[in-house]
């Protein structure tokens, strides 16, 4: 079943890389973040896609995002999160390519648990993507769903930066 308007978000656990390692230039081994955690007491705008570096994600999605960091903190959100079935990882160098840090957290859900706790997960195997979490956008307030934005396949119409801007006021 899929999450909906004030339900409590599932907890579950999150990769996060934080840093790069001197020897190798690749991101250092990513950490878990409890999800419960990180959202107790904040306001946090979430948005999922289907995969780091791929076209409509990186050429649209995360950038609008990006671009609306301001406006978002104008609006009292606390943090961004950008989350997909992807490692850690790949998720860092994904945020170190579009320049997010300090602006996005970027989190991996590799195995999708947290994108199937959510109710949330797509089969892109015919792509050769496998498990993938739709898109979407969500408003989150110390735990609580007050947003939520579900894209049809193969959109980007409602979980846009701009969509969700306009719906905190």
């Amino acid at each position: 079943m899929t999450i909906k308007i004030g339900d409590q978000v599932p907890d579950g656990v999150l990769f996060e890389s934080v840093g790069y390692s001197d020897e190798n230039h690749c991101p250092a081994r990513p950490g878990q973040v409890k999800i419960a955690e990180l959202l107790k007491g904040k306001r946090v705008a979430i948005f999922g896609l289907p995969g780091a570096f791929t076209m409509t994600c990186s050429g649209k999605h995360l950038p609008g995002y990006l671009a609306g960091y301001d406006k978002f903190k104008q609006h009292k959100v606390d943090e961004i999160w950008c989350v997909s079935v992807n490692d850690g990882y790949v998720m860092a160098a994904w945020g170190r390519d579009q320049k997010t840090d300090g602006k996005i957290r970027m989190l991996g859900d590799g195995n999708g648990q947290w994108t199937k706790a959510l109710g949330l997960e797509v089969d892109a195997s015919a792509g050769g993507m496998g498990l993938r979490m739709r898109r979407c956008s969500m408003l989150v307030e110390n735990g609580v769903v007050k947003q939520l934005n579900v894209e049809a396949p193969g959109k980007l119409e409602v979980s846009d930066a701009e969509t969700l801007l306009k719906q905190l006021g």
